[in-house]
């Protein structure tokens, strides 16, 4: 058998044919070579390939296990090796009609989900405003990754107006998949599922078929996975599953760690071979991960090592501020550079998206090419470029491709036949779209049914007030003014998914932005503000193959593997996030997700958090991670950790006790004594991390456009944010006429106006 030498536990992996085997696997173990081998050595004892099964997660994954198969044995093309949906589409066509289906069924993609979900919540009378479709099709999802039907989940829920909603939708949309003869994407996997328990006969031939079953990354497995893997097996318990619980970071999609953790208890017969000799990285990094993944009480006892030298140490530093954090980085990866090392060797990983945006503008400055993998440059993403479309168009009421963007966000019942008269409309009359909505003679807008009327009036009082007024308004006020009144951040808020979810995190993000800039500009103004960020954003698309640092998430991260790894962000709140603190088993998967953005380093690894972090426009003094309190010192160089002394452990893994102490010499990377500030917590914040920072710069956003507008009279004294003290002479209305003490007279609308009088 040709290939790569095997170490004693994976040589031990692969003669082990018969009977249940759990590989636990090490990052950086080398399971890929030893589940290709063991495939090879099946082969080679005489197993036929068409009774071997080895299922994976990621159509990558399993070209790539096809193609190392192919070249150790030349027949890999006779044997299943796929993904799991694709093992069920092929069941499922095969033998369809037991659970009621013909084998022409069709499959729904996410689009056509969405279009059936939005047609029966408007055909049962449900709000789209408050149930949102991928609200719904998240809830489906999550019911048949469980195996619930409607009726189950029907039972099994608590009884409310969400929940109710819920069944309402779900039942609808499973007799119309019924109904057309289609599946969607959960289908493949519960469908198969249930032909399994309809028609043991079926099940008896794939079991009779398949007497060798393999399975890669046991641990993100969610329950019918599970269920169809102990089915196939159940015949001949010839199964053998590869994973490593330390490793599973995707609970929150529906994985679930008790089935790699109780395998032994579904097969007591089973044999259990840790690969814990690692081939990815030095000793240093090694031991810096396991110090901290040690700490889970969820997991297989096991630490990596490796034949290779100890290396450099961990390097650790605590900077002043976020931006700072960032210019490090970046300056780091440019001095390294200059040394030799090629910019492909380079990964910046982080726990929230939003933290690539001051990687992003560190690595232009330094003049570095750069890849955000799998997601989007900071600009790029659609609620960052809606919020911009909001802003040019009060700038330049002449962008109809501004216009064009956003009429429709948040939805305002606009269809693309209206777009087109709209478009036409303007055009006869030489105008642009905005001046043809905002014309006093209200002929377009009177041309829109009655709820696109109301909503588009809506957003063109709106823009017509900002850009009338933008001289008198901070870039923050016309930023919480168009986000709240336009309804895009509510419309957010009630979507209620994960993907909403980060588009607000990003839209708070932006909103911190802005704030950088008012501070630093000498006369901020919306239009010189739009342009420093046409000039941010304008930055050519990068081919994979060019030579460039990586961006991604932690997540995007698992299975690669570089020189050269930063993980940013190292604070209570942030990571691991403040989520984890209300619960044992949210603060083990963060730790677990630590443990992998470690061990994606080969040969050195930076840690880096901020003194102060600017989050969703508020700014608070943090505290540094409680994973970097659980780092092992002795691998560590740069700033000292802050250790409390006498701290205890909580279940939690949050220490306790006074903040009395450091481990050592705390000096900032300029060579200044930081302690003192280091101990200085944001009063809000009990473990120096930000409380619901998300919701309450949301918040912060509605109070900016909703503030109680005060009763005016000539005569008062009233304070502005950007002209700072004045006296009322006039009230028009809506309009103060105000005299401020720096720049004169000003007519003000006191809608928009951030004036506030002083009492």
């Amino acid at each position: 058998m040709a290939g790569t030498v095997l170490n004693d536990r994976q040589t031990e992996a692969v003669r082990r044919q018969e009977g249940p085997l759990l590989i636990l696997a090490g990052a950086g173990s080398g399971k890929t070579a030893t589940m290709t081998h063991r495939i090879a050595g099946l082969l080679d004892s005489g197993v036929a390939p068409w009774h071997i099964l080895a299922v994976t997660f990621t159509n990558k994954a399993a070209r790539e296990m096809r193609d190392r198969v192919d070249q150790l044995t030349g027949r890999a093309q006779d044997m299943w090796i796929m993904t799991f949906h694709a093992m069920c589409l092929r069941f499922l066509h095969m033998d369809p009609e037991p659970i009621g289906y013909d084998r022409n069924f069709c499959i729904y993609d996410t689009q056509d989900q969405r279009t059936l979900v939005k047609r029966i919540v408007k055909e049962k009378g449900i709000s789209e405003r408050e149930y949102k479709p991928q609200y719904l099709l998240s809830a489906i999802s999550h019911c048949k990754e469980k195996g619930q039907d409607p009726d189950m989940f029907r039972e099994a829920a608590v009884e409310n107006a969400r929940n109710r909603a819920v069944y309402l939708v779900y039942d609808a949309y499973e007799q119309e998949l019924r109904q057309n003869g289609a599946m969607d994407f959960d289908d493949l996997l519960l469908n198969t599922w249930r032909l399994f328990r309809t028609a043991p006969e079926v099940l008896a031939k794939w079991q009779k078929k398949f007497q060798y079953i393999m399975v890669d990354e046991y641990q993100d497995t969610n329950h019918i996975q599970y269920e169809l893997v102990k089915m196939l097996a159940a015949a001949h318990h010839n199964l053998c599953v590869v994973g490593d619980d330390d490793q599973c970071i995707y609970e929150w999609r529906g994985a679930d760690l008790r089935n790699i953790l109780d395998f032994e208890k579904d097969f007591p017969e089973a044999k259990v071979i840790k690969l814990e000799q690692n081939y990815r990285s030095t000793g240093n990094i090694l031991a810096a991960a396991h110090s901290v993944i040690r700490n889970n009480k969820g997991r297989k006892a096991k630490k990596l090592w490796t034949a290779a030298a100890d290396g450099e140490k961990v390097v650790y530093h605590r900077l002043d501020s976020d931006k700072e954090e960032a210019a490090y980085v970046a300056r780091q990866i440019a001095f390294l550079n200059r040394k030799g090392r090629g910019l492909d060797q380079f990964a910046i990983l982080y726990r929230n998206n939003a933290q690539s945006r001051l990687f992003e503008s560190a690595l232009s400055r330094e003049g570095l090419p750069y890849q955000v993998l799998s997601g989007m440059r900071y600009y790029d993403r659609k609620e960052i470029k809606d919020a911009m479309a909001y802003m040019r168009l009060v700038v330049n009421p002449q962008d109809d491709l501004s216009l064009l963007r956003v009429i429709n966000e948040p939805k305002r019942g606009i269809g693309a036949r209206t777009v087109d008269k709209l478009t036409a409309f303007a055009r006869v009359r030489g105008q642009s779209l905005l001046e043809g909505l905002a014309d006093p003679d209200g002929a377009m807008l009177e041309s829109l049914p009655g709820r696109a009327f109301e909503k588009v009036k809506e957003m063109v009082d709106i823009l017509t007030l900002c850009r009338d007024q933008q001289e008198n308004m901070t870039v923050s006020d016309i930023f919480s003014q168009l986000m709240d009144k336009t309804g895009y951040l509510d419309a957010l808020e009630r979507g209620g998914t994960m993907e909403d979810e980060s588009r607000l995190d990003n839209l708070m993000d932006f909103r911190s932005v802005i704030a950088d800039y008012e501070r630093e500009a000498e006369e901020p103004s919306l239009a010189d503000f739009m342009e420093g960020l046409a000039l941010a954003a304008d930055v050519d698309d990068l081919s994979d193959q060019a030579e460039s640092v990586k961006l991604m998430t932690m997540h995007s991260a698992k299975g690669l593997e570089f020189p050269v790894v930063f993980l940013p962000g190292l604070e209570d709140g942030l990571f691991p996030g403040s989520r984890a603190f209300d619960s044992e088993d949210q603060m083990e998967e963060e730790r677990r997700l630590c443990y992998v953005g470690m061990t994606r380093a080969k040969e050195l690894l930076f840690l880096t958090s901020a003194e102060v972090r600017t989050m969703y426009g508020r700014t608070d003094y943090t505290r540094e991670s409680q994973f970097l309190r659980e780092l092992d010192p002795g691998v560590l160089e740069g700033d000292a950790v802050f250790r409390r002394r006498g701290a205890e452990r909580t279940s939690l893994g949050v220490d306790t006790g006074s903040r009395d102490g450091f481990s050592g010499p705390v000096l900032s990377p300029f060579g200044r004594d930081r302690g003192a500030e280091r101990a200085v917590l944001s009063p809000a914040s009990p473990f120096g991390r930000p409380i619901d920072a998300l919701k309450s710069a949301r918040s912060a956003v509605h109070a900016e456009a909703r503030r109680d507008i005060p009763a005016f009279a000539p005569g008062d004294v009233v304070t502005h944010k950007k002209f700072g003290e004045g006296t009322i002479i006039d009230l028009n209305g809506k309009v103060a006429t105000v005299a401020f003490d720096s720049v004169g007279i000003k007519k003000l609308a006191i809608d928009v106006a951030p004036l506030k009088k002083i009492k």
